[in-house]
């Protein structure tokens, strides 16, 4: 599609590119008499043969919806054109919502801009030969008798309670509203929202996905059908733009309280059908085993991943996007889940990084990039085959059905996250498999890991 029209790039700022194109009023006027023609031969009214309603009357039944398709046809062809004849790395989708702003009219050339997100140009350091330290992974005793707790908690029931304590849990609606340009807008309404009580030595507290810091404070010592609101400024990288920054209120109306009572370590045994208590540790400990694994593997990659982002150059924006916001977030909790922490603790998670500086949030993004970037010169690709292996691994993690974390991840449109999670996983063991590894004591490990953090978080 050249010759139909002619597109000029700039720059928009780092990792984003501005195309402006102008689409000559020829092939506009063609682009609209030949949709027009299709409707003409398709379009059926009453009293009139199929193909043989009159022009006028077509037009003034159905024009305004072929236009709107036939510029939808212009602007998606000039648009895909550019990014194949400029080879541009595009992240993400343009905004469908900018398309209704472009006019179009018949003997009248059509112009309009397009701004994208796209992989930011860098050179990577050399993979070969990174120094790694690798950790014991020897599972200690005591992390088995925390396992049991946490296992209990999850078998547990639940007791209503009329005056819920610290700890305890509140189940109700919440809505969250902010103003944004002089209007009132709702950006959550949530039945069945739970939240819980900050223990007595904390005051921070998380409420529809958002750490308010005097959460204890500003919640007081609310009982079933009391309606309590909160104040807190939006995280400046939440993935709706608009709660960046914003004052906004959070209305809890709270239908019941609950205290969470661990079941009793025997019926946990018979639940799970099990002999004795030795064999519940004897499961739990294999299930330990295969996740200390995981985390020696994780923390090996994560060496890596600090040395690419302290010797690797590359311009970035300030602050996040709102996809590209939400891509990090799903990069986050998608990992969070392969390591087998709790849903709750992962939740939690994913509201501190919500809440993190800008500087941390770049740094997801570059991780991102770097990854991305390191499997296309490593010739990294994943196939059908170690997706599934994936999902099994963390649905054993979460006690459930591979089908079942198969259909939610289709559902909830995170199968992209896993590919990039599977593809960064095999990108970084294969930087591994060239890497100088040197076994390590556990806390000489942990001091050493901790000064390099410092260090990276300043890259």
């Amino acid at each position: 599609m050249p010759d139909t029209h002619t597109v000029k790039i700039e720059d928009a700022g780092p990792s984003r590119k501005r195309l402006n194109f102008e689409i000559p009023a020829t092939a506009v006027d063609e682009r609209l008499s030949l949709a027009m023609d299709t409707a003409a031969s398709e379009a059926a009214l009453p009293g009139f043969r199929k193909g043989r309603v009159p022009r006028r009357l077509l037009e003034k039944r159905f024009g305004g919806i072929v236009r709107t398709e036939a510029k939808n046809e212009l602007i998606s062809g000039a648009y895909s054109e550019a990014v194949r004849e400029h080879e541009l790395k595009v992240i993400g989708q343009p905004e469908a919502g900018e398309f209704d702003k472009i006019e179009m009219e018949t003997g009248k050339p059509m112009t309009f801009s397009i701004e994208i997100e796209v992989m930011p140009e860098f050179d990577l350091p050399e993979l070969n030969g990174i120094k790694v330290r690798r950790p014991d992974a020897t599972v200690p005793d005591e992390l088995i008798d925390q396992e049991i707790e946490k296992v209990c908690i999850n078998e547990g029931s639940l007791e209503q309670l009329d005056k819920p304590n610290p700890g305890d849990y509140l189940t109700g609606r919440g809505i969250m509203t902010g103003t944004v340009d002089g209007e009132e807008k709702t950006f959550h309404d949530i039945p069945g929202a739970v939240v819980r009580i900050p223990d007595k030595d904390s005051d921070s507290g998380m409420i529809l996905g958002v750490i308010v810091e005097d959460f204890s404070k500003q919640l007081g010592k609310p009982k079933p059908g009391d309606t309590v609101t909160i104040k807190v400024k939006g995280p400046e990288n939440h993935e709706v733009e608009e709660v960046r920054g914003t004052d906004l209120t959070i209305s809890f109306e709270i239908e019941r309280a609950d205290r969470i009572i661990p079941a009793e370590v025997a019926d946990v045994v018979a639940k799970s059908g099990l002999q004795s208590e030795d064999q519940l540790r004897q499961m739990i400990r294999s299930r330990l085993d295969q996740r200390a694994q995981v985390q020696q593997r994780t923390v090996q990659h994560q060496q890596v991943l600090n040395h690419l982002l302290l010797n690797t150059e590359m311009e970035l924006p300030p602050k996040l996007s709102a996809s590209q916001a939400q891509r990090t977030l799903q990069r986050q909790a998608m990992e969070l889940q392969y390591k087998g922490v709790d849903p709750a603790k992962i939740e939690e998670n994913i509201a501190q990084l919500r809440a993190a500086s800008a500087s941390t949030a770049v740094r997801e993004l570059k991780s991102s990039f770097l990854l991305g970037k390191a499997a296309e010169q490593l010739g990294v690709s994943v196939d059908e085959g170690e997706i599934n292996a994936q999902i099994a691994h963390m649905a054993a993690e979460r006690g459930e059905r591979p089908e079942k974390l198969r259909n939610e991840l289709i559902q909830s449109g995170r199968v992209q996250s896993l590919i990039q999670q599977v593809r960064e996983h095999k990108t970084l063991d294969a930087i591994l498999e060239q890497a100088e590894v040197e076994e390590m004591p556990v806390e000489e490990f942990n001091k050493l890991m901790s000064e390099q953090y410092a260090d990276a978080t300043k890259a």
